[in-house]
């Protein structure tokens, strides 16, 4: 067969868009995922899983747009093991220059249990499906969904079973994180010296990051003998997590000496990437999270400081420019002008148009009258928060706040509802709360407030705060973020980007439908 990966690459195979978009709260919008989708397919990702296509009307028209518009990719659904969720899969990525289905089912006695199917009747229902999927595409991708908990001799039946079937690539998910890396090299291998045909396909691993161990146990399984990595931008995904795209890649860059393999992924528009990801899905990367955290280039000890000095060699294993970092962050004021503005988006990866820059140009002013310094980070905030506000139902006129040690804090909040002006004056536990409170008062609603968090884009007491607001409402959630000097004004804007979420979901399902089906989040 022509299936046989050559032994110096690992292909990427990136489900942000599938699996990242089934954590909680991190749901994307159509636009949002053909603008992911499209720096996937531009920084050389070798698979993009682009959704589930059964799991709404949305997703598959996502799925199908992405399909259509891919360049290099090759674009991937996933489907059950059942032929109506394989037709409704082919339907979405036959456009696609490079379609893939991938089909899946749980082999460990634990998901048995689940469609109460005894291993001979999944046997035969895993024959059944991968054949019926290669019937429609040459590539075919199967995962055993807890391979990693799966009775040896069954996994190996199974996996001969979907081989035989006209399976190309044969992914070992590790579904619960449960895994050790030695034991995923071990399963890899034995899989490849054991299962007849092994030697013609290609072996993918999946690992959550439950014990986070899920980029160890990524890498542990090419050495095994894997050639294809599931990862996700930041590492988003079910729980804990998945393995971190920007992990994996540096990782096969940085140690060639002991990870020989190369991958075709641009490594330079890293940064950018993880940037607009968290921006979209609502979750910030935590500050020391590897290679994309804000401290992962930052040094504050002496010793550290006097040895970056000398050679930055000396506490830096790659350089900040690898992963699309610039090497000065200081380069803009209250004096720059819009050519200059757009150059520098330029830099960052952001290709704006005249109408966008307009507006980033006009919110770069003013908070460049509120700071010393403006620094790449808070640039990248303005992009994020001026694309989210675009044609939103309810909009933030102004905000004044009273509070202090004198009694309860005071929002006075002026909003823009479907284009008429209202105003309420609520009163609080503080100002976020006083300020939750007006916005309720002005746009009442059910949705509960699951989750606040605010963090400094830069340093200093002039800094901007980004905030995120997560909110529950009929079991529907929603994420809203934003950025401002102003922490109160960044979480009431925040506030009701997410409410404003909640509104495109219920417009996506439609009258009477459930805007929980928008979009899908309960398979691993």
């Amino acid at each position: 067969m022509t299936n046989v990966p050559e032994q110096d690459r690992v292909l990427i195979f990136d489900t942000t868009l599938r699996d990242g978009e089934q954590s909680p709260g991190a749901t994307m919008t159509h636009d949002e995922k053909l603008e992911i989708a499209g720096l996937l397919d531009e920084m050389g990702v070798d698979i993009i899983e682009a959704g589930f296509p059964i799991a709404s009307e949305g997703d598959f028209k996502a799925v199908s747009e992405i399909a259509a518009n891919s360049k290099n990719a090759v674009i991937c659904g996933l489907a059950r093991a059942s032929a109506t969720d394989i037709d409704r899969c082919w339907e979405a990525v036959k456009h696609a220059a490079k379609p893939r289905i991938h089909t899946f089912i749980g082999t460990s006695p634990l998901h048995r249990a689940i469609p109460n199917l005894s291993m001979d009747e999944m046997a035969q229902k895993i024959h059944e499906t991968v054949s019926h999927a290669r019937n429609l595409c040459d590539n075919v991708q199967w995962s055993p969904m807890d391979a990693t908990r799966t009775e040896w001799d069954y996994l190996c039946r199974v996996v001969e079973i979907a081989i035989k079937a006209g399976a190309t690539t044969i992914n070992v998910p590790d579904t619960v994180g449960y895994t050790a890396p030695e034991e995923s090299a071990t399963l890899i291998r034995r899989l490849i010296e054991t299962v007849p045909g092994a030697d013609e396909i290609i072996f993918a691993t999946h690992c959550h990051n439950d014990l986070g161990m899920a980029t160890a146990n990524a890498l542990a399984a090419v050495a095994g003998g894997a050639r294809q990595i599931e990862c996700t931008v930041n590492g988003l995904g079910e729980r804990a997590g998945n393995t971190a795209l920007e992990e994996v890649v540096m990782a096969l860059k940085v140690r060639h000496d002991i990870l020989p393999w190369s991958t075709g992924v641009d490594s330079t528009k890293i940064m950018h990437i993880s940037r607009r990801v968290s921006t979209v899905s609502g979750f910030p990367v935590q500050f020391n999270k590897a290679i994309v955290g804000k401290n992962a280039f930052a040094h504050e000890s002496g010793i550290h400081q006097d040895g970056m000095l000398k050679n930055a060699e000396t506490f830096e294993i790659m350089r900040p420019e690898d992963v699309g970092l610039t090497a000065s962050n200081l380069v803009m004021g209250k004096h720059s002008g819009r050519a200059a503005l757009r150059d520098k988006l330029k830099q960052l990866g952001h290709e704006v148009g005249d109408n966008q820059l307009k507006d980033i140009f006009v919110r770069f002013k003013e908070l460049a009258d509120r700071k010393k310094e403006v620094y790449d980070e808070d640039i990248v905030a303005l992009v994020g928060t001026t694309a989210d506000q675009a044609g939103d139902r309810l909009q933030i006129v102004s905000l004044k706040v009273l509070c202090g040690t004198g009694g309860p804090a005071e929002a006075t909040l002026e909003m823009e509802i479907d284009g008429k002006e209202v105003i309420a004056t609520e009163h609080g536990d503080g100002p976020v709360d006083a300020t939750f409170k007006a916005v309720r008062t002005l746009y009442p609603n059910q949705a509960r407030l699951q989750l606040y968090q605010v963090h400094a884009v830069t340093e200093g007491t002039d800094a901007q705060a980004t905030v995120s607001v997560r909110l529950e409402e009929d079991g529907v959630i929603a994420t809203g973020q934003s950025a401002d000097t102003d922490t109160v004004v960044a979480s009431a804007k925040a506030y009701v980007n997410a409410l404003n979420r909640l509104l495109v979901r219920r417009e996506k399902a439609g009258p009477g439908a459930d805007a929980r089906e928008v979009s899908y989040k309960d398979v691993s």
